[in-house]
């Protein structure tokens, strides 16, 4: 009990709470424990009303002390009585406890292990079927696209091929050639030892022209490409751009999403195809200074080494790769919240779950290519 805070009980089940002095948050406000304890009491209060003829100066406080008091009324099933309030606080009051409060601080611990598995399979389940629920509606955008009855702007898919393709060579460029270097380097001094340097130039060319090269240009272009379609479409969202698409008759998925899907798909192989180039380059250059081996020797045995099997392998992981980081990106992007935490949310989302498309499928193509002898 305080100076600012006093209790009566006026009658029996009623409990008068008397407000007196300055609440503002600078002169401190009372804790509500004491009258939360009499709310709480069985047999105990049933009425609560209020008394503030001798408050002075209030702020925000108030409503913080006077909201955890309503709050512990309506859980209790007590009747408050909030004439005795001065006017305004009356208003805000109302307002304050007219939406519920959002439970985000609740202790993970609260939840049992059963629960965890299941909020965890549900969501699994979930995100499985919406994604191939949008899979399904970009292919029949594709077939549609082929009967020549897709809503597709040529001008949109060329400015996508130039985003995807063109702006990113600089970043493939040095990526791609200090992996060929680091290749290069931790490949020669094992194979120093039996004297066989030349070989560096198999071991590069064909790791990185059958795995390397579409594996990094796909994670490059999923934290680059994949995470710009989930802000480009997810920033949409928010602003209404695509419920206003769709209310003019235009489908989103063939408007805004096709572009996207066949830009990356197209722009992968070529992408792949130079930076297999930079890998080897980044190779011969590790061999010339580390075990003096020219460049015309290490490009003659580079040729040997690789076929076209080899290429026509990697451009078809590129094109995989390309399909899968574009659904990442476009799918997180359409799925995204009304917000601007969201469109981070989606944007984190796709980079992320295009990363892991691209390892999955590097290990589902590598295992059906060795079954196949390739």
């Amino acid at each position: 009990m305080t100076d600012k805070l006093n209790l009566a009980h006026p009658d029996e089940g009623t409990l008068l709470v008397k407000l007196s002095g300055k609440w503002t948050l600078a002169d401190g406000i009372p804790s509500p424990d004491e009258v939360l304890s009499k709310i709480g009491t069985k047999p105990g209060v049933q009425h609560l009303a209020f008394d503030s003829s001798e408050i002075g100066e209030w702020d925000n406080g108030l409503l913080i002390f006077l909201k955890k008091i309503a709050v512990a009324c309506s859980r209790d099933s007590v009747q408050l009585n909030v004439q005795g309030l001065p006017k305004g606080i009356q208003g805000l009051l109302k307002l304050a406890i007219a939406v519920p409060t959002k439970d985000t601080a609740r202790d993970p611990l609260e939840t049992s292990f059963l629960n965890l598995i299941g909020d965890v399979s549900l969501r699994m389940s979930k995100s499985w079927s919406d994604t191939l629920t949008f899979i399904g509606e970009a292919f029949l955008s594709f077939l549609k696209l082929l009967r020549g009855k897709a809503r597709l702007r040529a001008s949109d898919l060329w400015a996508q091929m130039r985003m995807c393709g063109a702006d990113a060579l600089p970043i493939v460029t040095l990526i791609l050639f200090l992996i060929g270097m680091i290749l290069g380097f931790t490949s020669a001094i094992p194979l120093r030892m039996f004297g066989a340097e030349i070989y560096v130039a198999s071991l590069v060319g064909i790791s990185i022209v059958r795995e390397l090269a579409p594996m990094m240009t796909a994670i490059i272009l999923a934290g680059r490409s994949g995470a710009a379609f989930a802000a480009e479409l997810g920033t949409m969202t928010v602003n209404e751009e695509i419920d206003a698409l769709r209310t003019a008759g235009f489908s989103p998925m063939e408007f805004l999403v096709l572009p996207r899907l066949l830009a990356l798909a197209l722009m992968m192989p070529l992408l792949s195809l130079y930076a297999s180039f930079l890998g080897i380059m980044g190779g011969a250059l590790v061999s010339k200074t580390l075990s003096g081996i020219s460049f015309t020797l290490y490009m003659q045995q580079t040729i040997e080494a690789l076929t076209a099997t080899q290429f026509f392998l990697g451009a078809i992981k590129a094109f995989v790769y390309g399909i899968l980081v574009a659904v990442a990106g476009c799918m997180r992007g359409m799925q995204c919240g009304r917000s601007a935490s969201a469109v981070g949310t989606a944007t984190t989302s796709a980079v992320v779950t295009g990363i892991v498309y691209v390892i999955v499928a590097s290990a589902v193509t590598t295992i059906i290519f060795t079954i196949l002898g390739y």
